[in-house]
């Protein structure tokens, strides 16, 4: 069992930056491709940027292309979604997952979820 736990998010005015963290238990992080997902009110949840467990393959939404990245540190179990330029569009619960087999971009190639982290951007 893997627990996921995120943190970093706020509130933050558009054209700002924020960096979210997750932060992985158990001992084969290391092996798990990772995701960043996020859901606004009234919409299903949609990939955000993903990475595979070596870090040498990466996975962007059209509409983060330019701001965002993900990269991850083995050795500490965590993986950072940084956030550039942030738009009040980007405002969403953002949830960090891990998938045991592989990488995807679709909600059902990952097996494990954090809470969730609320990012606000302000116009």
């Amino acid at each position: 069992q893997v627990q996921l736990v995120e943190s970093g998010g706020g509130l933050v005015q558009a054209g700002g930056s924020l960096r979210l963290s997750c932060a992985a238990s158990g001992r084969t992080f290391s092996s798990y491709g990772m995701g960043w997902f996020r859901q606004a009110p009234g919409n299903e949840r949609e990939i955000v940027i993903a990475i595979s467990w070596s870090g040498y393959s990466t996975y962007l939404a059209d509409s983060v292309k330019g701001r965002f990245t993900i990269s991850r540190d083995n050795a500490k179990n965590t993986v950072y979604l940084q956030m550039n330029n942030l738009k009040p569009e980007d405002t969403a619960v953002y949830y960090c997952a891990a998938a045991k087999s592989g990488w995807g971009v679709g909600v059902q190639s990952y097996d494990y979820w954090g809470q969730g982290t609320q990012v606000t951007v302000s116009s």
